[in-house]
């Protein structure tokens, strides 16, 4: 029997099932690789909004990551909601540790408008040792703002704030524009050096609740089964936006993408 790729995510659980752990354990799912995760809050949440949060303690964090890349190992790591300073710092003290593979951080740090979601404790923490640590940072416009103080509205702003991420330590910069007004999606893909422009058809749906985690979790899988970072940021995109074709009405509020749309039974016949 042939091991399959493994990937990490660390991230909060979503009682909707539409984001967080779940969603990129379906994504892991999806792309044909064998996900494990680290928890590290438990959010009770639907398709309306966020009722409650309740954070782990970062050492159960920690020897969450431990224990599965001591017997298991890992080929790639992605992390979603942090929750906390002292979590942030677990995280980046085990990225320095343990042979994680390649790391996509995520910054949940903010709302699609700008508006933080973590202390500001935490969010210097995010800055000062986790995004050194990452060989892949993926933040929407608000997360941008909050990282970064700038205020993006079209495309030489993506690029500023790309600029701006790589100054911060990570190895590439994925900056979405998926709030901005236009006929395609747009994101970023910068390295220091080069901009690379990755594009797609918007989609006219309000059902896009966990695109992006799924992003970031569709390009962890391709980086644990090998792929280098522009091949596995476009397959990452590619999975994203054919989930978000996929996605569907559920609860009251907005639904969630389609995480299985490459295994569900008509997709296999």
């Amino acid at each position: 029997m042939t091991r399959r790729p493994v990937a990490l995510t660390i991230a909060g659980s979503d009682s909707g099932g539409g984001a967080g752990i779940q969603a990129d354990l379906k994504t892991f799912l999806g792309c044909h690789v064998h996900g494990m995760s680290a928890i590290t809050a438990v959010t009770a949440q639907n398709s309306t909004g966020v009722a409650g949060i309740y954070e782990l303690a970062a050492s159960a964090v920690a020897e969450q990551i431990d224990v599965v890349v001591s017997d298991i190992g890992v080929e790639a790591t992605k992390t979603g909601m942090l929750a906390n300073a002292d979590i942030i710092n677990a995280v980046a003290d085990a990225a320095s540790r343990l042979q994680l593979g390649p790391l996509v951080v995520d910054p949940v740090c903010a709302s699609q408008h700008g508006d933080p979601l973590l202390r500001q404790d935490a969010i210097t923490a995010l800055v000062e040792t986790l995004l050194p640590c990452a060989d892949l940072v993926t933040p929407n416009l608000g997360e941008v703002k909050v990282l970064t103080g700038l205020v993006v509205d079209d495309l030489d702003g993506m690029r500023a704030a790309a600029r701006a991420l790589h100054d911060l330590g990570p190895k590439w910069v994925l900056v979405k524009g998926g709030h901005l007004p236009s006929a395609d999606a747009l994101d970023v893909l910068y390295d220091g050096t080069d901009f690379i422009e990755l594009t797609a058809p918007r989609r006219d749906t309000p059902h896009t609740h966990g695109t992006g985690d799924t992003l970031a979790a569709a390009t962890t899988a391709a980086l644990a089964a090998g792929a280098d970072m522009i091949t596995a940021v476009r397959a990452g995109k590619a999975y994203v936006t054919a989930a978000v074709d996929d996605s569907f009405p559920l609860g009251k509020g907005l639904g969630p993408v389609g995480h299985f749309w490459r295994v569900r039974p008509e997709a296999a016949s």
